[in-house]
This record gives C-alpha cells, structure tokens and sequence, in this order.
C-alpha cells in the first residue's frame, strides 16, 4: 500500500513538472516594448483555474481592472480565474505604489508564486495587464500557462497618445466605435480624438441648435472617386445623440483613455451653414456637401450671431465632454469669402487688424475669432486644441497645436513656445491615398521611423512635444473592415513611437514582434494589412 502511495504521488509529481515544461509559455517581447524587462531565472508562474487576482476591498477601479485582465485571460488562454479581495500564493495582485515615471508608470514582478503589479495610478496597473495580456499565448481551453519569472519597469515616454477617427464623413455606430476604444486601450493609446463634424455630416446634437442634426446629418450622395463628376445618389446620415456621446465618454474612460471632442471652425462647416444658412457670409443657401478637400464656403467671423453660435455649441460640448482638451479644428479655411464680405471686413476695421508679415488681416480675423471661444473654453478650466493653420494667425501660447501638414510644423509649433502634437499627413495619417499604395515593411517604415523629436528642435523646445497621434479620415472610409485595414497594424508602430523609449526602438525586432500582435488581431476578429506579416515571414 505505502508502495503504491510513493508510486502515485512521484506519478503525480512527474505529470506535473513534464506539464510545467510542456504549457505553454508567454513572451515578454511585446507592443510596444516596456522600458525595462529583467528575467531573473526563476521558476515561472503557471496560470490555471486555481489562480486568483486580487484587488483592495472597497477600490471599485481596481475591481474593474480585475475584472478586464481575467476577461483578457479567458479571452486569450481559455482559464476562468477568479478575482477576490483576499491575498494568497497563486496570484496576480494589483496595488498601487510610488513608482518611478509618472502617473501611468507600473511595476511587474513574476515569481513562482506571485505575479505583483503595481501602478502609480489605476492608470499604470492597467498598463501592466495589457503587457500581461499581450505576452500570453494564444491557446485554447488550455489548463495552465506560463508566465516567465521577471521585473519589469515601464513608464510611457510621451503623456500624450492618440489617434482620431473622422465619422463626419462617414457615419460609424457607437458600438463599432466601442470596438475602436478596446483596439486602442490594447495599443496604450489614451486619448480618443473623436472628429464629429464636417463639410459632409454634423454628427452630435446640440440641443439649442436641432437643425444641425435634423438637416446637417444627411446628405443625399457622395463623389464616386477623387476628382470625379460622378455621384452615387446613396444617402448617408446619422449623429450621435448627447446620451450617446456620454456612454462614449464612459467606456472609454473605463479605459483610462479621454475622448477629445472636435467641432471644427471656422472651416470645414458646410454641413452647419446647410442648417443655418445665416451663418454664412453670402446667407446661402447650402448644402451638405457631397464631394471632398477645401470648401470655399466658411462660417462669417464678422457676424456675432456666428460667434455666439460658435460659443454656444463649444458651451454644450463642454456639458457633455469632461476632456481638458476641446479640439475647435482652425484647419483649412479658405479667406475668399471673408475678403468680400462686407461683416468681415467691417470686424477687421473694427479690430484695426492690417497686414503683416506672414499674416493677412483675415489670417488675424481667425485667430480672434478662435480665441473669443477660447475665451469660454478657459473659463471652464480646459484647453483649446486645434490644426497647425492656427499659426497662421498670432495664436496664444497655451493653445495645443497638432501639427499635420508635415514634421516641419511641429517644430515651428514647439520653436513658438505652443504645446505640441505630431501627426504630419506623410506619416501618421493613416489614410492618406498616395501613402496608403506603399506596401509591405516600408508602409510600417513611415510611421515607426519618424521620431516626435525633429532636428533643428532644442532640448528646451522638445520639452514642447507633448505626444504624437495618428489618423484616419473617412471620405473614402464606409466601411469597418477598410478602416481596420488602414488601422492595423500600423496602429502597432505608431504606439511603440508613443511609448517606448527612442534607444529601444528596433525596426527588425519589432516586425518579429509584430507577428504575435497579428495573431491577436485574428482571434478578436479584427482586419488587418496582411502583406505586412508576408514581408516579415519571407
């Protein structure tokens, strides 16, 4: 009997050690690359249906954490494991703690027993889970898995990480973009900019204006092909109500990540001007717009019934948008009308404005017409953003400027002493035509390559460059899997760019890194450029 017993128990003993070296076992070698991986050589930790995730009792972020991070693991591995407010052995443990590199640093600590995360901020501990999430393997109902024993240190190198989605162009569900918000939260990005407005749609109600929805969100066709004169008559309508917009806000905060509103002025407005025509210079009438690029048609910056629609809508956006930063656009507005206009003109003597060097008076004509809003959005204690156009004026230095049409606004944005973004179109914007014909490695090239830091900056002046975002404008974008396409997995450079630190980045470890990423696009579903991972493979 005793036999037997020893018999068993070495049996037992043997299937588990041969089950420890055969489970499957994570990677570190993530997206993007954490600043700081050590694997000290011990035993790993084997997650399994016995493993627990604890959080604080009473801390509902961090219940929520847990929450997410064993939805990943079942998601990713197959095991259920349970979350609990009571420490034991065989268990993640979230915490906060003083860590080093600001608000979103985390700590990660693997051992046999424990795997500690901690963050600086319930923000940090949901960094620490993605690389969890992401360096797990991809198996399915499997019984244990392997987290290699490390120290991992990890802070992002810029606060600011974004990307916009353009759904004036084209319409896209509050549940699509839910999906959006999870793609983003796995890539580290934090802030949502969320483009709601333009020449061909108004797509967010403004209750003291109704008109905007009830006619500026429907146009009855759209152009078939750039520079075309063919229209396919397919009606195109939809807008997020304020309650919408609100459950937005929510699940992406949930996230850790904001959404930034855009409402772009004075240009890109025909879709208004079609609503209420008396904000036009000529009185109209309009149209929301069909075709695509740079409409001559702008709002009236001498009208004050313009200006107090401008304030008002910012006001309303600002009642349903928490963000520090209200984007007001400032981009492509042509000055054609405004030279003809007897109101605009009539406000350019009024303010005495002239014609100075590199600036025309109409030029000063948008920049006070901007900083009047501003005026209200820095009396609710939040931030105007805008395009890089608004340098065309003599703007103030506390308006964040997104510098886009090419590396070389960002540097004259930051030399002006302006916060700054980069997103220049030759590289961030992942739906540029011309670009977009670039295949295989040198399409991810473009975005992994370009460096926020641009020469000629000094180091004081790079103290400017807050962060870098990326892009996709819809006017050729109906449908989620061509978005997904022009999303993934550039989204992936662009995110190792955000965060991971300039001496780390590695073009040829990230495309091998990369093809584990695309393994995780593929179980959720998502679409994505596919001779990319074709190049790497070859």
């Amino acid at each position: 009997m005793f036999k037997q017993l020893i018999t068993t128990i070495f049996v037992s003993l043997f299937c588990l050690c041969l089950s420890a070296k055969t489970a499957a076992t994570a990677t570190w070698q993530i997206i993007p690359l954490p600043k700081q991986v050590t694997t000290t050589g011990g035993q790993p930790f084997a997650i399994s249906g016995k493993t627990t995730i604890y959080y604080a009792n009473g801390d509902a972020k961090q219940k929520r954490n847990a929450e997410f991070l064993a939805s990943y693991i079942k998601e990713i591995t197959g095991i259920n494991v349970a979350t609990t407010t009571r420490k034991g052995n065989n268990q993640i443990q979230l915490g906060i703690a003083n860590i080093t590199g600001g608000n979103e640093a985390y700590r990660l600590d693997v051992t046999k027993k424990t795997v500690v995360l901690e963050g600086t901020t319930h923000a940090g501990v949901f960094y620490g889970m993605q690389t969890i999430m992401k360096a797990l393997p991809i198996v399915k109902d499997a019984k244990q898995v392997m987290l290699p024993a490390a120290n991992i240190s990890d802070a992002p190198r810029f606060a600011y990480r974004a990307f916009m989605i353009d759904c004036g162009r084209h319409f896209f569900s509050v549940d699509y973009l839910k999906k959006l918000i999870d793609v983003f939260a796995m890539h580290n990005i934090n802030y949502f900019h969320w483009h709601l407005t333009e020449d061909q749609g108004w797509r967010i109600e403004i209750k003291k204006y109704p008109k905007l929805t009830e006619i500026g969100s429907k146009r009855s066709g759209t152009i078939t092909a750039p520079r075309s004169e063919q229209y396919d008559k397919v009606p195109v309508s939809g807008y997020y109500t304020q309650d919408d917009a609100r459950e937005i806000v929510r699940y992406a905060a949930e996230r850790y990540i904001t959404v930034i509103p855009e409402i772009d002025m004075p240009g890109h407005t025909q879709a208004a001007l079609a609503s209420y025509n008396e904000l036009g210079c000529t009185g109209g009438p309009y149209d929301v717009c069909q075709h695509f690029g740079v409409i001559k048609e702008v709002m009236c910056a001498g009208k004050a019934q313009t200006l107090q629609f401008a304030k008002d809508v910012i006001n309303e956006i600002m009642d349903i948008f928490p963000s520090q930063y209200i984007h007001i656009g400032g981009d492509e507005c042509p000055k054609d009308r405004w030279k003809e206009c007897t109101n605009c003109q009539a406000k350019i003597a009024e303010l005495g404005l002239k014609d100075i060097e590199g600036h025309s008076k109409e030029d000063q004509l948008q920049t006070w017409f901007m900083d009047e809003v501003a005026k209200d959005i820095r009396a609710r204690g939040r931030k105007m953003i805008g395009w890089d156009e608004i340098l065309d004026g003599t703007p103030s230095k506390d308006i964040t400027v997104i510098g886009w049409t090419s590396p070389k606004a960002t540097v004259r944005a930051a030399k002006e002493g302006h916060p700054t973004v980069i997103a220049p179109i030759q590289n961030f914007y992942f739906s540029n035509l011309r670009i977009n014909k670039i295949t295989g490695i040198p399409s991810i090239e473009r975005v992994y390559n370009l460096d926020p830091y641009q020469d000629g900056l000094t180091a004081e002046e790079q103290k400017n460059v807050i962060g870098a975002e990326g892009c996709i404008w819809t006017e050729w974008v109906k449908d989620s899997k061509k978005l997904e396409w022009e999303l993934l997995p550039r989204l992936a450079a662009l995110c190792e760019v955000q965060w991971t630190q300039k001496e780390q980045r590695n073009l040829d470890s990230f495309l091998q890194r990369m093809l584990h990423i695309h393994d995780i696009y593929r179980l959720k579903g998502l679409n994505y450029k596919e001779d990319i991972e074709q190049a790497v493979k070859k």
